[in-house]
């Protein structure tokens, strides 16, 4: 939410941390002399992210904040953070909406060879990162956007390759988990990457190997539920559960959410699920319908429909995410006419009633979501 100058707040702590960033900001003058640096820098905490971009181009300090990222480490220090969804209904273009303002922008082009473009890709959105996994000619590869920068890096690879892999993220990391290796083969290893140092870390393997898996945090704790077992044939029903304190795995009998439009193995997609408030939430979709999870019962509830136009291809080409105290769901056929992607969102209420879906935004960017992301900073 964006804040105007006159709402600044004098709190004594967050003071004291801005007077720690003065020695990240180098010597110039200050960012807005008038105000002096403390009282400007709680400005730009409460401006919106949309408006960094032109910001960075006031003067150097107001780069340095905003580049290096201790701008967003501020804000999440006093808990601001805004969350915008980044999606694909192109094999050469992403697009970044966001929900507080309504306002959609496109990124820079990505600078992948056309193998990479065209391969079945998954994504992440890490920290202040926006992580696309796919194969170039020469390869698996990861390419990384910065919100930092506003540009588009090679990444560093995981220490064992993988595709149809279950992720999530957590602030500044994230867990994969399965999938299949180079020579197609599934597996049961996981790692975790951190994106303050771009490094990945090999974690011990699941009590089983999956791909085609699905994958939320959840009180801190990392899920991965479903997927198509070693065999190639097995549609596994049980979750498993990662504690990043004793680095060991649970096996959760049955977590995944009933599946009633087949099997993974004959094309349908991997479970739909999302996380709000530490509750998990699941999309039926081909009942049209959103479940609610019960971890005391371990056992699904339905708590109501999806929005009346979302539509998919066993699951393929819709998008169902979290997005701070939200469930979006993004892409879908439209009334509308024409190739269109509809945005709707539920703001979860404490009551837990039914969803009541509202329609944030239509775009002119195709009607089929290939991938998407979620990023909160």
């Amino acid at each position: 939410m964006s804040i105007k100058s006159s709402e600044i707040l004098n709190d004594t702590n967050e003071r004291g941390n801005l007077k720690n960033m003065e020695n990240h900001t180098g010597d110039s003058s200050f960012l807005i002399r008038q105000l002096g640096r403390d009282s400007s820098i709680h400005c730009l905490l409460r401006l919106s992210r949309s408006d960094y971009g032109s910001i960075a181009a006031l003067n150097r300090d107001f780069r340095s904040l905003i580049k290096t990222g201790k701008l967003y480490q501020l804000r999440q220090k006093i808990g601001i953070v805004e969350h915008w969804v980044y999606f694909s209904c192109d094999v050469s273009t992403w697009e970044a909406f966001d929900p507080n303002r309504n306002r959609l922008m496109q990124l820079p082009r990505m600078t992948s060879d056309l193998c990479f473009m065209h391969s079945d890709k998954e994504s992440l959105a890490v920290g202040t990162e926006l992580l696309v996994f796919g194969r170039e000619i020469n390869g698996p590869a990861i390419y990384k956007y910065s919100i930092l920068t506003n540009s588009w890096l090679k990444g560093k690879m995981m220490n064992t390759p993988r595709c149809l892999f279950g992720s999530a993220s957590l602030g500044e990391i994230a867990i994969l988990a399965g999938g299949c290796d180079k020579d197609g083969k599934i597996v049961s290893s996981s790692e975790l990457y951190n994106s303050n140092t771009g490094t990945w870390e090999t974690l011990p393997d699941m009590n089983l190997a999956r791909k085609m898996c699905s994958a939320v945090f959840i009180d801190g704790k990392f899920y991965v539920l479903g997927g198509v077992g070693v065999d190639k044939t097995t549609q596994l029903t049980c979750g498993e559960e990662f504690d990043l304190n004793t680095r060991e795995w649970r096996i959760i009998p049955n977590m995944c959410p009933p599946r009633n439009a087949g099997d993974g193995v004959n094309g349908e997609a991997p479970p739909l699920i999302a996380v709000v408030k530490n509750v998990l939430y699941a999309a039926d979709y081909a009942q049209q319908e959103v479940k609610r999870y019960d971890k005391d019962k371990n056992s699904w509830t339905t708590i109501g429909s999806l929005p009346e136009r979302a539509s998919s291809l066993k699951g393929w080409g819709m998008a169902f995410r979290s997005c701070g105290d939200k469930l979006v769901v993004i892409g879908g056929l439209s009334f509308h006419g024409g190739m269109v992607t509809e945005v709707n969102a539920w703001k979860v209420d404490d009551d837990e009633g039914a969803p009541h879906w509202n329609l944030l935004a239509i775009i002119q960017s195709g009607s089929f979501v290939y991938n998407c992301a979620v990023m909160g900073c």
